[in-house]
C-alpha cells in the first residue's frame, strides 16, 4: 500500500504523494428530499455536539461522499444507520441495498434496530437476512454527565433481551454512548462475550480538560480488558475548533495504547465531521499522528482491521 496522504499544503499539489488506500469504517450518506432522518429535517434543529449543523443537513450522496474523500482511495466503506424515522427501521436498509446496486458503496451495514421494543426479534431477523448488514446500532440511554450515577439504558432487562440475539444471527453491535457510561458497556461484553462490540467515535472525549481526559482514559483502559471490544477512532471534533493533529493526538494514541493496533480502525464520520475538518485534514491528521508507526500497523489500522472485524471481502492494495 502507499504510504503518504494529503500533504499538509492540501489536494492538487503536482508533488503531493499518492493517497493511501482506506476502508472508512464509518460514514453515512443520507437522501432527506426523498427519506426521512427527523434529527436531519426538523425545525428548529434539535440541539448537536458540533453546534450548528445547517450545512449538512440537505441530501448527501455517494457522489459528495467521494469527492470529499479524494484523493484518497477509498476501497470499502461501513455506512452506519443515521437516525432513520424510527417507526421504519428496516427502510433504511431497502434504501442503502438500492443504493449499492446503483453506486457500488457502501460495502457494508450498520443497520438500525431497537433492542428494547416488541418488533425487535423481526427487525434483527430482517436485518440478519441481508448479506451486506453486519451490525446495528441502537443508542442506548445515557445520563448527560459524569457524575449522574443513574444506570444507563445497557443494565436495562428489555434491552439485554434484544442484545442476546444478536450473536445468534452473526451480528456485531456498534455502541455508541458516552465514556461515563463504559464500565456499564464492560459489564456488557463480559456478559456476552460471544458478541463484537464496536464502540463508536473512540468513546466521545468530547471534554479535553484534564478532568475529563482523566475519566475518559481510567474508563478505556478498563473496557480494554474485553477482548470483544474494538474501538473506531473518530467523531474528534470540537466545537467552533478545526480538526487537527496536535488537537487530538493524545486521544488517538491513548486508545491505541489501551486497546492495541489490532482492535483499533480511523474513520471518518463524514459528513457529520466535516463541521469540523475536511476528509483530508482528518486522515492527514491520523497519518501525522501514527507517522512513527511501522508499515503493517498503519496498514492495520487505515484498513486491514475495519476488512476483519466487519468481515469485508477484498484486498487492502
Amino acid at each position: 500500500m502507499a504510504q503518504g496522504g494529503l500533504s499538509q499544503d492540501g489536494p492538487g499539489r503536482a508533488d503531493a504523494p499518492v493517497a493511501r488506500a482506506i476502508v472508512d469504517a464509518h460514514h453515512h450518506v443520507w437522501d432527506t428530499d426523498r427519506n426521512d432522518h427527523p434529527w436531519l429535517r426538523c425545525d428548529p434543529p434539535i440541539p448537536f455536539r458540533y453546534g450548528d449543523y445547517s450545512s449538512i443537513r440537505g441530501p448527501y450522496l455517494p457522489a459528495r461522499y467521494r469527492a470529499d474523500a479524494a484523493p484518497w482511495r477509498v476501497l470499502a466503506s461501513v455506512y452506519v444507520e443515521a437516525e432513520w424515522n424510527p417507526a421504519d427501521p428496516t427502510g433504511e436498509m431497502d434504501y442503502i441495498a438500492a443504493l449499492r446496486r446503483q453506486e457500488g458503496l457502501p460495502s457494508v451495514a450498520v443497520a438500525q434496530a431497537w433492542l428494547d421494543r416488541d418488533d425487535c426479534p423481526t427487525v434483527l431477523e430482517s436485518h440478519a437476512a441481508r448479506d451486506f448488514v453486519r451490525s446495528v446500532r441502537h443508542k442506548p440511554r445515557a445520563n448527560r454527565a459524569p457524575g449522574d450515577g443513574a444506570p444507563g439504558g445497557m443494565t436495562d432487562a428489555a434491552w439485554r433481551a434484544g442484545f442476546a440475539r444478536l450473536a445468534p444471527l452473526g451480528l456485531r453491535f456498534d455502541l455508541q454512548t458516552p465514556w461515563w457510561h463504559l464500565d456499564e458497556a464492560l459489564a456488557l461484553a463480559a456478559a456476552f462475550p460471544g458478541t463484537q462490540i464496536i464502540l463508536n467515535h473512540t468513546g466521545l472525549p468530547s471534554d479535553r480538560s484534564a478532568e475529563g481526559l482523566a475519566g475518559w482514559r481510567g474508563a478505556m483502559a478498563r473496557l480494554a480488558a474485553a477482548a470483544n471490544v474494538a474501538v473506531k477512532i473518530s467523531g474528534l471534533g470540537q466545537p467552533d475548533r478545526a480538526w487537527t493533529a496536535e488537537a487530538n493526538r493524545e486521544v488517538v494514541l491513548t486508545t491505541i495504547d489501551h486497546f492495541g493496533v489490532g482492535r483499533c480502525m480511523f474513520a471518518s464520520n463524514f459528513p457529520v465531521d466535516s463541521l469540523c475538518g475536511t476528509f483530508g485534514a482528518i486522515y492527514g491528521g491520523f497519518e501525522r499522528i501514527v507517522a512513527d508507526f511501522t508499515p503493517e500497523e498503519q496498514d492495520a489500522l487505515f484498513a486491514g482491521n475495519a476488512r476483519r472485524i466487519y468481515a469485508i471481502g477484498g484486498s487492502d492494495d
